[in-house]
Protein backbone atom coordinates (compact mmCIF):
# COMPACT_ATOMS: atom_id res chain seq x y z
CA UNK A 1 0.00 0.00 0.00
CA UNK A 2 1.02 3.61 -1.13
CA UNK A 3 2.16 5.75 1.88
CA UNK A 4 -0.99 7.28 3.07
CA UNK A 5 0.58 11.08 2.99
CA UNK A 6 0.96 10.50 -0.74
CA UNK A 7 -2.25 9.24 -1.21
CA UNK A 8 -3.62 11.68 0.10
CA UNK A 9 -1.76 14.86 -1.57
CA UNK A 10 -1.90 12.92 -4.84
CA UNK A 11 -6.18 13.11 -4.15
CA UNK A 12 -6.41 15.88 -2.58
CA UNK A 13 -8.67 17.36 -0.27
CA UNK A 14 -10.74 20.34 -1.16
CA UNK A 15 -14.00 22.28 0.61
CA UNK A 16 -15.00 25.72 0.21
CA UNK A 17 -18.48 26.05 0.19
CA UNK A 18 -20.61 29.21 -1.11
CA UNK A 19 -21.29 30.19 2.65
CA UNK A 20 -18.01 30.65 3.28
CA UNK A 21 -17.21 32.66 0.60
CA UNK A 22 -20.35 34.75 1.50
CA UNK A 23 -19.49 34.79 5.00
CA UNK A 24 -15.94 36.27 3.99
CA UNK A 25 -17.82 38.81 1.63
CA UNK A 26 -19.82 39.93 5.16
CA UNK A 27 -17.17 40.31 7.52
CA UNK A 28 -15.24 42.80 5.06
CA UNK A 29 -18.32 44.27 4.57
CA UNK A 30 -19.22 45.21 8.55
CA UNK A 31 -15.32 45.41 9.38
CA UNK A 32 -15.30 49.09 9.88
CA UNK A 33 -18.20 47.79 12.52
CA UNK A 34 -15.63 45.90 14.66
CA UNK A 35 -13.27 46.78 17.40
CA UNK A 36 -11.69 43.60 18.15
CA UNK A 37 -10.91 40.14 16.61
CA UNK A 38 -11.23 37.14 18.27
CA UNK A 39 -9.39 34.19 16.02
CA UNK A 40 -10.07 30.59 17.47
CA UNK A 41 -7.88 27.85 17.01
CA UNK A 42 -7.97 24.14 17.99
CA UNK A 43 -5.17 23.48 20.22
CA UNK A 44 -4.81 20.32 18.73
CA UNK A 45 -3.86 21.63 15.37
CA UNK A 46 -3.09 25.41 16.15
CA UNK A 47 -0.90 25.48 12.92
CA UNK A 48 -3.37 23.67 10.56
CA UNK A 49 -6.29 25.50 11.95
CA UNK A 50 -5.28 28.99 11.80
CA UNK A 51 -6.31 31.03 8.40
CA UNK A 52 -4.07 31.99 6.81
CA UNK A 53 -5.30 35.06 5.28
CA UNK A 54 -7.09 36.02 8.18
CA UNK A 55 -5.13 39.27 8.10
CA UNK A 56 -6.47 40.24 4.43
CA UNK A 57 -10.20 39.59 6.31
CA UNK A 58 -9.78 42.09 9.40
CA UNK A 59 -7.13 44.02 8.54
CA UNK A 60 -5.24 45.84 11.16
CA UNK A 61 -7.85 45.25 14.00
CA UNK A 62 -6.80 44.48 17.53
CA UNK A 63 -6.62 40.65 17.70
CA UNK A 64 -6.47 37.92 19.95
CA UNK A 65 -5.49 34.37 19.02
CA UNK A 66 -7.95 32.19 21.00
CA UNK A 67 -6.73 28.27 21.88
CA UNK A 68 -9.48 26.33 22.88
CA UNK A 69 -9.43 22.35 23.68
CA UNK A 70 -6.16 23.22 25.19
CA UNK A 71 -7.03 20.26 27.72
CA UNK A 72 -7.00 17.88 25.12
CA UNK A 73 -3.80 19.23 23.33
CA UNK A 74 -0.19 17.85 23.80
CA UNK A 75 0.55 20.82 25.99
CA UNK A 76 3.99 20.64 25.63
CA UNK A 77 4.04 21.07 21.48
CA UNK A 78 1.38 23.42 21.52
CA UNK A 79 3.00 25.73 24.35
CA UNK A 80 6.28 25.91 21.62
CA UNK A 81 3.61 26.93 18.94
CA UNK A 82 1.95 29.31 21.49
CA UNK A 83 5.41 30.76 21.82
CA UNK A 84 6.30 30.98 18.11
CA UNK A 85 3.35 33.02 17.80
CA UNK A 86 3.66 35.40 20.77
CA UNK A 87 7.11 36.58 19.17
CA UNK A 88 5.56 37.09 16.34
CA UNK A 89 3.46 39.93 18.41
CA UNK A 90 0.27 37.74 19.08
CA UNK A 91 -1.77 37.99 22.06
CA UNK A 92 -2.31 34.56 22.79
CA UNK A 93 -5.26 33.04 25.45
CA UNK A 94 -5.93 29.30 25.64
CA UNK A 95 -8.73 27.96 27.03
CA UNK A 96 -9.92 24.55 28.68
CA UNK A 97 -13.38 25.06 27.45
CA UNK A 98 -14.61 21.51 29.26
CA UNK A 99 -14.49 23.67 32.62
CA UNK A 100 -14.08 27.54 31.19
CA UNK A 101 -10.38 28.03 32.49
CA UNK A 102 -9.32 31.41 31.14
CA UNK A 103 -12.28 32.18 29.17
CA UNK A 104 -12.42 35.65 31.79
CA UNK A 105 -9.13 36.06 30.65
CA UNK A 106 -11.02 36.92 26.86
CA UNK A 107 -13.28 39.68 28.70
CA UNK A 108 -9.78 41.07 30.60
CA UNK A 109 -7.65 41.54 27.53
CA UNK A 110 -10.53 42.71 25.43
CA UNK A 111 -10.78 45.48 27.70
CA UNK A 112 -7.21 45.83 27.99
CA UNK A 113 -6.69 46.14 24.43
CA UNK A 114 -9.66 48.87 24.04
CA UNK A 115 -9.22 50.87 26.93
CA UNK A 116 -8.11 54.00 24.60
CA UNK A 117 -11.13 53.77 22.52
CA UNK A 118 -13.42 54.91 25.45
CA UNK A 119 -10.64 57.39 26.87
CA UNK A 120 -10.82 58.96 22.69
CA UNK A 121 -14.92 59.09 22.87
CA UNK A 122 -14.81 60.73 26.78
CA UNK A 123 -12.22 63.15 25.44
CA UNK A 124 -14.44 64.09 22.32
CA UNK A 125 -17.76 64.51 25.05
CA UNK A 126 -19.03 61.06 23.94
CA UNK A 127 -20.07 57.98 26.30
CA UNK A 128 -18.82 54.96 26.38
CA UNK A 129 -19.95 52.04 24.26
CA UNK A 130 -19.95 48.72 24.03
CA UNK A 131 -16.78 46.86 22.86
CA UNK A 132 -17.69 45.09 19.59
CA UNK A 133 -15.72 41.84 18.93
CA UNK A 134 -16.09 39.68 15.46
CA UNK A 135 -15.29 35.73 16.29
CA UNK A 136 -13.85 34.13 13.28
CA UNK A 137 -12.06 30.86 12.85
CA UNK A 138 -12.05 27.29 10.86
CA UNK A 139 -15.07 24.71 10.88
CA UNK A 140 -15.78 23.05 14.59
CA UNK A 141 -12.70 24.68 16.30
CA UNK A 142 -15.42 25.39 19.44
CA UNK A 143 -16.38 28.80 18.63
CA UNK A 144 -20.24 28.33 19.34
CA UNK A 145 -18.70 26.60 23.16
CA UNK A 146 -17.01 29.23 23.70
CA UNK A 147 -19.54 31.48 22.92
CA UNK A 148 -21.78 30.27 25.47
CA UNK A 149 -18.98 30.22 28.12
CA UNK A 150 -18.56 33.77 27.30
CA UNK A 151 -22.13 34.63 27.96
CA UNK A 152 -22.28 31.28 30.72
CA UNK A 153 -25.97 30.16 29.23
CA UNK A 154 -26.32 28.12 25.63
CA UNK A 155 -27.14 31.19 23.28
CA UNK A 156 -24.85 29.07 19.95
CA UNK A 157 -25.73 25.75 18.87
CA UNK A 158 -22.71 23.20 19.03
CA UNK A 159 -22.09 20.12 17.18
CA UNK A 160 -19.35 18.01 17.03
CA UNK A 161 -18.81 18.73 12.84
CA UNK A 162 -18.71 21.74 10.68
CA UNK A 163 -21.02 23.87 9.50
CA UNK A 164 -23.06 24.07 12.56
CA UNK A 165 -23.30 28.19 12.54
CA UNK A 166 -25.36 29.30 9.50
CA UNK A 167 -25.12 33.22 9.38
CA UNK A 168 -23.69 36.14 11.08
CA UNK A 169 -24.98 37.11 13.91
CA UNK A 170 -25.19 39.85 16.76
CA UNK A 171 -24.90 38.06 20.63
CA UNK A 172 -24.33 40.25 23.83
CA UNK A 173 -21.94 38.39 25.47
CA UNK A 174 -20.71 40.72 28.34
CA UNK A 175 -22.18 44.11 29.73
CA UNK A 176 -19.50 45.64 27.91
CA UNK A 177 -19.10 43.36 25.01
CA UNK A 178 -21.53 42.51 21.62
CA UNK A 179 -19.80 39.20 19.89
CA UNK A 180 -20.48 39.06 16.04
CA UNK A 181 -20.31 35.54 15.82
CA UNK A 182 -19.81 33.98 12.32
CA UNK A 183 -19.81 30.73 10.47
CA UNK A 184 -16.61 28.81 10.27
CA UNK A 185 -14.32 29.28 7.20
CA UNK A 186 -11.69 27.86 5.28
CA UNK A 187 -9.48 29.50 2.16
CA UNK A 188 -10.80 28.96 -1.20
CA UNK A 189 -7.41 26.37 -1.79
CA UNK A 190 -5.92 24.30 0.90
CA UNK A 191 -2.32 24.52 -0.99
CA UNK A 192 -1.09 22.56 2.16
CA UNK A 193 -2.71 19.21 1.44
CA UNK A 194 -0.43 17.62 4.77
CA UNK A 195 -2.72 20.27 6.51
CA UNK A 196 -5.56 19.44 4.91
CA UNK A 197 -4.86 16.34 6.11
CA UNK A 198 -4.81 17.10 9.99
CA UNK A 199 -7.67 19.83 9.28
CA UNK A 200 -10.13 16.28 7.99
CA UNK A 201 -8.89 13.99 10.83
CA UNK A 202 -10.18 16.45 13.12
CA UNK A 203 -13.45 17.34 12.02
CA UNK A 204 -13.03 20.37 10.06
CA UNK A 205 -13.67 19.50 6.72
CA UNK A 206 -17.54 17.74 6.14
CA UNK A 207 -16.93 14.09 6.41
CA UNK A 208 -19.18 13.50 3.28
CA UNK A 209 -16.26 14.83 0.90
CA UNK A 210 -13.71 12.71 2.35
CA UNK A 211 -12.56 9.76 2.02
CA UNK A 212 -12.57 7.82 5.49
CA UNK A 213 -10.10 4.79 4.46
CA UNK A 214 -7.90 8.10 3.53
CA UNK A 215 -7.69 9.78 6.53
CA UNK A 216 -7.87 6.85 8.61
CA UNK A 217 -4.73 5.98 7.22
CA UNK A 218 -3.18 9.67 7.46
CA UNK A 219 -4.19 9.18 11.23
CA UNK A 220 -2.35 6.01 11.60
CA UNK A 221 0.37 7.65 10.04
CA UNK A 222 1.21 10.44 11.82
CA UNK A 223 0.42 8.85 15.26
CA UNK A 224 2.72 6.68 14.50
CA UNK A 225 5.71 9.18 13.99
CA UNK A 226 4.54 11.42 16.74
CA UNK A 227 2.55 9.32 19.57
CA UNK A 228 3.56 5.51 18.86
CA UNK A 229 3.13 4.66 22.57
CA UNK A 230 -0.27 5.50 22.03
CA UNK A 231 -1.58 3.27 19.48
CA UNK A 232 0.01 0.98 21.29
CA UNK A 233 -1.83 1.64 24.79
CA UNK A 234 -5.01 1.68 22.30
CA UNK A 235 -4.75 -1.05 19.75
CA UNK A 236 -1.41 -3.15 20.96
CA UNK A 237 0.37 -2.22 17.60
CA UNK A 238 4.07 -2.58 18.35
CA UNK A 239 4.83 -1.16 14.83
CA UNK A 240 3.05 0.00 11.83
CA UNK A 241 4.17 -1.07 8.11
CA UNK A 242 2.74 1.42 6.44
CA UNK A 243 3.61 -0.24 3.00
CA UNK A 244 1.78 -3.68 3.75
CA UNK A 245 -1.33 -1.89 6.15
CA UNK A 246 -3.64 -4.57 6.25
CA UNK A 247 -1.80 -7.01 9.21
CA UNK A 248 -2.33 -2.96 11.07
CA UNK A 249 -5.92 -3.06 10.39
CA UNK A 250 -6.83 -6.31 11.05
CA UNK A 251 -5.08 -6.57 14.44
CA UNK A 252 -7.41 -3.32 15.44
CA UNK A 253 -10.19 -4.85 14.05
CA UNK A 254 -9.63 -7.77 16.44
CA UNK A 255 -9.14 -5.37 19.23
CA UNK A 256 -12.34 -3.72 18.50
CA UNK A 257 -14.34 -6.38 17.67
CA UNK A 258 -15.17 -4.92 13.78
CA UNK A 259 -15.59 -8.48 13.09
CA UNK A 260 -18.60 -9.28 10.20
CA UNK A 261 -20.26 -12.74 9.84
CA UNK A 262 -17.89 -15.53 9.61
CA UNK A 263 -15.05 -13.83 11.17
CA UNK A 264 -14.35 -11.51 8.12
CA UNK A 265 -12.43 -7.97 9.02
CA UNK A 266 -15.19 -4.92 8.49
CA UNK A 267 -12.82 -2.15 6.80
CA UNK A 268 -15.52 0.34 6.67
CA UNK A 269 -15.17 0.29 10.86
CA UNK A 270 -11.98 0.00 11.61
CA UNK A 271 -11.39 3.13 9.37
CA UNK A 272 -14.39 4.90 11.45
CA UNK A 273 -13.25 3.75 14.64
CA UNK A 274 -9.38 5.72 14.16
CA UNK A 275 -11.25 8.39 12.74
CA UNK A 276 -13.32 8.49 15.99
CA UNK A 277 -10.68 7.43 18.68
CA UNK A 278 -9.05 10.86 17.70
CA UNK A 279 -12.02 13.02 17.45
CA UNK A 280 -12.89 12.14 21.11
CA UNK A 281 -9.75 12.35 22.51
CA UNK A 282 -9.56 8.12 23.26
CA UNK A 283 -5.53 8.43 22.17
CA UNK A 284 -5.33 10.75 25.07
CA UNK A 285 -3.47 14.00 24.74
CA UNK A 286 -2.08 15.00 21.24
CA UNK A 287 -0.86 17.84 19.01
CA UNK A 288 -0.71 17.52 15.25
CA UNK A 289 0.90 20.32 14.15
CA UNK A 290 4.73 20.73 14.45
CA UNK A 291 6.81 24.01 14.10
CA UNK A 292 8.89 21.91 11.56
CA UNK A 293 6.96 21.12 9.40
CA UNK A 294 6.29 17.93 7.66
CA UNK A 295 5.86 14.59 9.46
Amino acid sequence: MNNSNEKLTKVGINWYPGHMAKTRREIKEKIDLIDIVFEVVDARMPISSKIVDIDTIIREKPHILIMTKYDICDEIETNKIIEHYKNRGYDVINVDLMNGKNVNKIIEKSQELLKEMNAKRKEKGLKPRSIRALIVGSPNVGKSTLINRLVGKKVASIGNRPGVTKNLGWIRIHKDIDLLDSPGILWPKLENQYQASILASLSSIKEEILDQQQIALFILEIMNKLYPNKLKERYGIENINLNDIEPTLELIAKKRGALMRGGVFDYDKVYSIIIRDLKDGNFGKVTLDRLDEQV
